[in-house]
């Protein structure tokens, strides 16, 4: 039998899949990428088409590009899309002309601070056209004639997401959310797909307390339609998750819900404290990633962000930098069991109430203290047990009893788990 591929594997090579298709916010380039994500999850795949009213947005029309080129006279291509899918203006408007250097070079775009590298840009909502390369290719370009060719089409069409519902014991719902619509950029945002994809496979190994939906949408405007399509429910979502950049190798990074206090925030601050994980806790603020959509003051859902280094805070973001050798294995793996473990928490996160509340019962009596016995956590074990029954008076969840404590959540619960077993408490 051939050994069992590391979770990290499977994850980077979902994203070595993904990481060649040309995407947008619209167009096949999206489609491709969840037929791929398909193959591992199935999708509920929905077609909104272009001119629908979706809150205070308007679904643009779709774009699609067959290629795209700058040519010299002798015919080489010194810029090509099938190079990469950056090289060209993301929603770029059909070309076809010849035009000298002089006249091109207003739709160049190039970062002269990092001379190798292709910029990511983008004219979603603007008529434009235009091509990205590296500042050391358009140095090295001779003035004189070019050809310059754009196979694009921008017509009425859809907008495309995709979703999968993991079925929990309630109907109440988390939400996960990760951008679909960047083209080659392995951390921003493939990373978040394919931990998406893989949280959600390990989540249906399970029975999960939560319903848990995931979503794979466009930036921005996918979340807006999301929201507007299911306004009358949103009412059961209890908790959400925007997964992006989580395969860079710079520490964990969580940036809290507009409220700051909802669940999420908290057990994702739990999570990253007790693991000792080098990680930073961020304050809300309404740029970012689709959490400031969740969040808006009309929804006001507790969504959070988790990520490694945060949007624009490494230097490659948003260029070809960020590539197949900017994530790992390992960091991707290790974003993938913090959710792993906020979700864990967020399950089994329960108020119970203590039927013994007149003084201390009598553990030993009901065999408590001898299960215990031979645990290296022994003694953890029975203060977490007190301190379950300290605080178990139907106000306080087992959430609070750890951060209360002190104690992980996972001992925690198993000392509820005990203390349920003896008859000693109730839901």
């Amino acid at each position: 039998m051939a050994p069992m591929t590391a979770p990290g594997d499977q994850l980077y090579a979902l994203v070595e899949r993904l990481y060649p298709l040309c995407r947008s916010i619209t167009g096949d380039g999206v489609r491709a990428t969840l037929e791929i994500v398909g193959e591992y999850l199935p999708l509920q795949v929905q077609e909104v088409p272009t001119g629908t009213q979706v809150l205070d947005w308007t679904v643009p029309q779709e774009w699609n590009i067959r290629d795209a080129y700058i040519a010299d006279t002798a015919g080489n291509r010194v810029v090509d899309l099938a190079a990469s899918s950056l090289h060209v203006l993301g929603y770029s408007v059909p070309v076809s002309a010849t035009m000298p250097l002089a006249e091109l070079r207003s739709h160049l775009h190039t970062l002269p601070d990092h001379p190798t590298w292709v910029p990511y840009r983008t004219s979603y909502y603007t008529p434009d056209w235009g091509f990205c390369l590296a500042q050391e290719t358009l140095d090295a370009l001779p003035d004189g004639e070019y050809e310059v060719r754009i196979d694009s089409t921008l017509t009425d069409g859809h907008l495309t997401y995709a979703e999968h519902v993991v079925p929990g014991q309630v109907a109440d719902e988390v939400i996960v959310s990760s951008h679909v619509c960047h083209p080659s950029l392995a951390n921003d945002n493939l990373s978040g797909i394919a931990v998406a994809t893989f949280l959600a496979r390990a989540l249906a190994q399970q029975t999960p307390y939560y319903t848990y939906r995931f979503l794979f949408a466009p930036g921005t405007i996918g979340a807006i339609t999301w929201l507007a399509r299911n306004a009358e429910r949103v009412d059961q979502v209890r908790h959400g998750l925007v997964l992006a950049c989580a395969g860079d190798p710079g520490r964990l990074t969580y940036k809290q819900s507009r409220r700051g206090d909802a669940e999420i925030d908290r057990v994702l601050r739990h999570v990253l404290t007790v693991s000792e994980r080098p990680h930073h806790v961020n304050e809300f603020t309404p740029y970012g990633y689709d959490e400031r959509q969740f969040c808006s003051p009309g929804f006001d859902l507790g969504v959070g962000s988790l990520s490694r280094t945060p949007y624009a805070g490494y230097p490659e973001y948003h260029t070809s930098a960020d590539n197949l050798d900017f994530v790992s294995p390992e960091a991707m793996a290790d974003t993938l069991a913090v959710c792993r473990e906020a979700c864990a928490v967020l399950d089994r996160n329960r108020r119970y109430v203590n039927l013994s509340p007149y003084g201390e019962p009598q553990l030993g009596r009901r065999g408590l203290y001898d299960s215990l016995g031979g645990r290296s956590d022994a003694k953890q074990a029975q203060l977490a047990m007190l301190w379950v029954l300290s605080l178990s008076d139907g106000e306080h969840s087992l959430l609070d009893v750890a951060e209360r404590s002190g104690l992980p959540f996972d001992t925690v619960a198993a000392a509820a788990d005990a203390l349920h077993g003896a008859g000693l408490l109730k839901a």
